[in-house]
C-alpha cells in the first residue's frame, strides 16, 4: 500500500469511527483550508536554493552537523510536526521502510520536529526509527527552511481540545509549527528535490527521492 493510500485509509477511519466528533472533524478541515490560502507555503525555500546549514540535537542528545553528513553524501530532511500527529508517524514509518534504499544511494536520512527529547525519543521508539529525530527547539532551523507558521487563536483552542497541549510538547510557549516537507539536499549544499504540503494530510511517497538521489549519484560520477 502506498504511503498515501495509507493516509487516505487512517483519514477515513478516524471519520467512520466517530472517534473524533464531526464539528472537530469540520474544524479540522477548515484548519487545513486556511494553512492553504495562507500561501505559507510560497514562502518555503525550493530546489535551486542554497539549503541553510544547521547543527541540532538528535533524541539522544548528540549533535548532529548537516554539514558533516553532506561531507560523505546527499541529505534528506524531513520536518515533522510531532508525535501527537498520526500522518507524521505513517509518514515516518515509510520513510524507516525506504531507508535501506535511501542509504544504499549513499545518502543520510534524518527528521527535524519541535518537540522536545522525551517526545522525540518516544517517537524514535513507537515508529523503530533507524534514522536520527533531530530537535528544532524554537523552530530555528523550521524558519530558516521557511516552513514555521503560527496556529491561529481558533486551531490553538481546537488542539487544546484534542489534547495537543504543544507547549509540553514542545517545551515553548510559541504555538506554532512547521509545515511538513521534504527536502534532498546534495553535496554542494543545495537543494536538489522540495516537497511542502500545507496539508498535513497529503504526503510524498519515498520513492519519489530514489530518481532524485539517482540523479545525483550520476551528476557526481560524471
Amino acid at each position: 500500500m502506498t504511503l498515501q493510500a495509507r493516509l487516505d485509509a487512517f483519514t477515513n477511519d478516524l471519520v467512520s469511527s466517530g472517534a473524533i466528533p464531526q464539528p472537530l472533524v469540520t474544524a479540522l478541515r477548515d484548519g487545513i483550508a486556511e494553512q492553504i490560502a495562507s500561501g505559507q507555503a510560497d514562502h518555503a525555500l525550493k530546489a535551486g536554493d542554497d539549503a541553510p546549514s544547521f547543527v541540532l540535537p538528535n533524541e539522544s542528545g548528540t549533535s548532529v552537523s548537516s554539514a558533516k553528513l553532506l561531507a560523505k553524501g546527499p541529505l534528506v530532511v524531513s520536518f515533522y510536526r510531532g508525535v501527537w500527529c498520526p500522518y507524521c508517524n505513517i509518514e515516518l514509518q515509510a520513510l524507516e521502510e525506504a531507508r535501506a534504499e535511501i542509504e544504499a544511494r549513499g545518502a543520510a536520512l534524518v527528521a527535524v520536529s519541535m518537540q522536545n527529547a522525551a517526545n522525540s525519543r518516544k517517537s524514535a521508539r513507537e515508529n523503530k526509527l533507524g534514522f536520527p529525530i533531530l530537535i528544532d527547539a524554537g523552530g530555528k532551523v523550521a524558519d530558516a527552511f521557511g516552513l514555521r507558521y503560527a496556529l491561529s487563536p481558533k486551531t490553538v483552542e481546537l488542539y487544546r481540545t484534542l489534547g495537543n497541549d504543544l507547549e509540553a510538547i514542545n517545551g515553548e510557549a510559541s504555538w506554532s509549527l512547521p509545515m511538513p516537507a521534504r527536502f534532498v539536499i546534495g553535496q554542494g549544499g543545495v537543494i536538489a528535490y522540495a516537497e511542502i504540503n500545507p496539508d498535513y494530510t497529503r504526503r510524498p511517497e519515498p520513492d519519489h527521492l530514489f530518481p532524485i538521489l539517482d540523479q545525483l549519484a550520476r551528476a557526481k560520477g560524471g
